[in-house]
């Protein structure tokens, strides 16, 4: 897997424990902060780490993270602030624009100004998003519970041909398909008999280890 970029606004609890992850596992991570204590704690762990007001447009636009893969919007207490970064973010070409909300007004208006997905860190640790994003799950997966989710995953290379009932990926993985998606035609409740390609992508309810898994295994 090609190394993905990622841009993390924010050095509180939550946007050090996202860029931690992400650099631990390969990819080029650039982080912005004004705090120079919180820069220098990262600048050995990302790849670069830069002191600066995230609200400035001129600033923003010198970092140069318009073809980046994606921007995890960190800021927390500053609701303008976090609007702010979302919007240029956005405007800058970012695909993929993570914000973090304090709470649902908050997430609500980070969602009308174009973040593609907000998320609340006291339900849900950095290293679980991280590894998301890692995945290339962006927006795929929903989390039902704390350890159960929904997600799309891609039809492994070994399921090609073969049907669901012979698959049995219910008794080898504990999970349920509730979902097959041929072509960008989702079909709800498939049959059993419905043979897998390897270019479908299934619609899976499981324990959150067991999909990450499976989606892991997909990405290989």
């Amino acid at each position: 897997m090609a190394n993905k970029e990622f841009v993390v606004f924010g050095l509180g609890r939550f946007g050090k424990s996202v860029a931690t992850t992400l650099a631990d596992s390969g990819c080029e991570v650039l982080v912005v902060d004004d705090s120079e204590d919180k820069i220098q704690e990262m600048a050995d762990i990302v790849t670069y780490a830069v002191k600066a007001n995230v609200t400035d447009v001129d600033t923003m636009e010198t970092l140069g993270i318009s073809n980046f893969d994606g921007a995890i919007v960190a800021i927390g207490e500053n609701l303008e602030a976090s609007v702010m970064v979302t919007i240029l973010a956005k405007e800058l070409g970012i695909p993929y624009v993570l914000a973090k909300a304090q709470n649902d007004l908050h997430a609500k208006i980070l969602k009308k100004v174009g973040a593609d997905m907000v998320v609340f860190p006291e339900k849900e640790t950095g290293i679980r998003i991280a590894n998301n994003l890692l995945l290339g799950n962006f927006f795929d997966a929903v989390e039902l519970s704390s350890t159960f989710s929904m997600m799309e995953i891609g039809a492994l290379s070994e399921w090609d041909g073969h049907s669901l009932r012979e698959l049995n990926l219910r008794a080898k993985y504990k999970v349920n398909v509730i979902g097959m998606k041929k072509n960008g035609v989702l079909d709800i409740n498939p049959d059993a008999d419905s043979a897998v390609s390897k270019n479908d992508i299934l619609v899976m309810i499981g324990k959150n280890e067991t999909l990450n898994k499976l989606a892991s295994m997909h990405s290989k």
